[in-house]
């Protein structure tokens, strides 16, 4: 079971997330101030598996306590919990290393549904070797087999195949690509990502069908229902 502590200073919607939680088979702790929980934390964070963190807290603020974690060294995943409006926040948040953000108001489906896709995300990225379909990627060796016989790749091309299978199903933009993979601040054009996708998928062999094109959009990546 799955234990996930709430930082949020709304009464009703901190009590909503625990029961949402617990009735979805998490076990959900709840802090009404960043100053609670971070006196709690060295005594729980080694049972912590998530955390939810309102970036809008009275007193020390979301983004303050995300700083003095990482300060601490914690790698435990976030997801920031945000007003619609606050879209700089949203932007600063996942630029520090947040997981995800939820803005408000939100449906107790989205908040299960991200939750899962969160620690589904982070317990990959955490595996020695990653498996989906014929594809196994033993992350230690940087190796890549698909089915049993090793595929060699580029740093790069390893880069973007771990960045696809930690992001299985999930559509990702080129841009995304060029920000995770290449330097920020260069001027490459996002064509580089699609000669790099098409170098990929034929050297991927039977897997290469799991790179699928999102027209106007960007790739997702998915062994499900490929023959």
């Amino acid at each position: 079971m799955a234990c996930i502590h709430i930082v949020e200073d709304d009464a009703s919607i901190r009590e909503l997330i625990r029961v949402t939680l617990q009735s979805g088979g998490f076990e959900a702790h709840v802090f009404e101030s960043g100053e609670d929980f971070l006196a709690g934390y060295p005594a729980n964070k080694e049972k912590i598996d998530l955390i939810l963190l309102d970036i809008m807290l009275l007193g020390i603020d979301g983004l303050e306590v995300f700083r003095r974690l990482q300060n601490m060294g914690s790698s435990i995943p976030v997801i920031f919990l945000t007003a619609k409006n606050t879209e700089i926040d949203k932007v600063t948040g996942l630029d520090m290393g947040a997981d995800d953000y939820i803005a408000k108001p939100f449906g107790v489906l989205e908040l299960i549904a991200r939750v899962n896709a969160t620690l589904r995300r982070t317990q990959k990225a955490h595996a020695a070797d990653l498996k989906t379909g014929v594809l196994k990627m033993d992350l230690s060796r940087r190796k890549v087999y698909v089915n049993g016989k090793a595929v060699d790749l580029t740093y790069k091309e390893f880069e973007m195949l771990r960045y696809f299978v930690l992001n299985e199903e999930i559509v990702l933009t080129r841009d995304q690509f060029l920000n995770k993979i290449w330097d920020v601040e260069t001027d490459i054009e996002t064509r580089t990502v699609d000669m790099h996708v098409k170098t990929l998928r034929a050297k991927l062999g039977a897997a290469g069908k799991y790179i699928k094109t999102v027209r106007s959009v960007g790739y997702v990546f998915s062994a499900a229902e490929v023959e």
